[in-house]
């Protein structure tokens, strides 16, 4: 539930965004892809701080640092009085929220390993992935009832929620012997080393395209549903369809590794994706990009499904030969995937002209660079 925070965050504004728009004077219309670009921003750098620290502190009491800068950030956001200072809050958003997000994958590691962690990934994953399917009902629901503003408030309820959950649930993973003083000096050396590591700055990288394909339909999906299909209020269900197939694969994911494998399911869902998407680039060129609505569902549902599988295995390969750095190794992991997402995420959703294009074509080019950059990992190295 505390990593769904993330999803929860994002998802429940999307219904809000015209009206965010209009009461917040935002000309572009596009502009307010940036209530969710910039939370993922603050995402990104505050897991190379809260990684870190945790390694020094232990696990809870980092995620506890990490809640207090994320409720100050939704607060901040309730009395926006202005686009810039609702953005400001949604970085502080971000960056807390980054606490759980890293810290979480490092209290993983520090319990499990190889496939076992993998199967673990796939639950916490599973819940993250799940998320999205209510969450922009609930938003659709409380920007009905109260406004955009009340969903901020939300916000708020939820994580003091998660979090008494956490304090008085969660023992502390990390022991006093295995703790690591806090200093830049040791983030610098620690990522230098990670960077030595093939597999693990591979699947840094294919993690960074997948999400930044993730982003991209994020950013997308209200203007593609509720003006392109014009299915106004209907918005939410056709969204939680989508998720209901992301939140699928991870939940099968935890068996399929085990039977499977994770490389190789990394590899086949790439390939599947892939070639899915170039077919449907030809639909929408002979479509004027508006292809039925129902072939849209059909082609999002089967692609996020392999994006789905994609998500819990390409973290867990990251992190495997990263044991013995697991906080500082969780962050930078996380960091880096998500500074190459958003670029890329930016640039589809920005993109979006009235037709699936962008989306469909950044999901095709994204994966295709995926599949060189395994073929890439499996070159000369013996990391299974």
């Amino acid at each position: 539930m505390m990593m769904s925070l993330t999803a929860l965050s994002i998802d429940a504004m999307l219904p809000a965004l015209p009206q965010i728009g209009s009461d917040l004077s935002v000309q572009n219309t596009n502009d307010r892809q940036l209530v969710v670009s910039v939370l993922f921003l603050g995402l990104a750098f505050g897991q190379l701080f809260f990684g870190p620290l945790s390694d020094k502190t232990g696990r809870k009491p980092a995620i506890y640092a990490g809640y207090a800068l994320y409720i100050s950030g939704a607060l901040l956001s309730v009395f926006a009085i202005s686009f810039p200072m609702m953005l400001l809050g949604r970085l502080f958003q971000g960056a807390g929220i980054s606490a759980p997000r890293a810290v979480t994958l490092a209290l993983v590691r520090d319990r499990y390993e190889g496939r076992r962690m993998a199967r673990v990934m796939s639950f916490v994953m599973t819940v993250f992935i799940l998320v999205p399917m209510i969450a922009p009902t609930l938003g659709q629901a409380i920007l009905l009832l109260s406004g955009w503003r009340s969903i901020f408030v939300s916000f708020v309820l939820m994580a003091v929620i998660t979090l008494m959950w956490f304090a008085l649930r969660m023992p502390e993973t990390l022991a006093l012997d295995h703790r690591a003083p806090f200093s830049l000096r040791r983030i610098i050396l620690t990522t230098l080393e990670i960077l030595k590591i093939r597999p693990a700055v591979g699947y840094t990288v294919i993690a960074g395209f997948i999400s930044g394909a993730h982003i991209g339909y994020l950013n997308s999906a209200q203007q593609v549903f509720q003006e392109l299909y014009a299915l106004g209020n209907l918005f939410p269900l056709y969204f939680a369809m989508v998720a209901l197939s992301i939140g699928l694969a991870s939940f099968l994911n935890s068996r399929l590794v085990m039977r499977f494998g994770m490389r190789s399911l990394v590899w086949w869902s790439l390939l599947f994706v892939f070639a899915l998407s170039i077919a449907a680039l030809g639909v929408a060129l002979v479509t004027a990009g508006q292809p039925p609505l129902w072939f849209l569902m059909v082609y999002l549902m089967v692609s996020f499904f392999g994006v789905g599988i994609l998500f819990g295995n390409n973290n867990s390969l990251a992190m495997q030969p990263l044991g013995r750095v697991a906080g500082t190794g969780a962050a930078v992991v996380g960091s880096l995937s998500i500074l190459i997402a958003i670029p890329l995420g930016t640039m589809i959703g920005r993109s979006y002209n009235g037709t699936i294009f962008p989306l469909v074509a950044g999901l095709a080019i994204l994966t295709g660079l995926s599949m060189l950059v395994f073929r890439w990992i499996e070159l000369n190295t013996q990391y299974r």
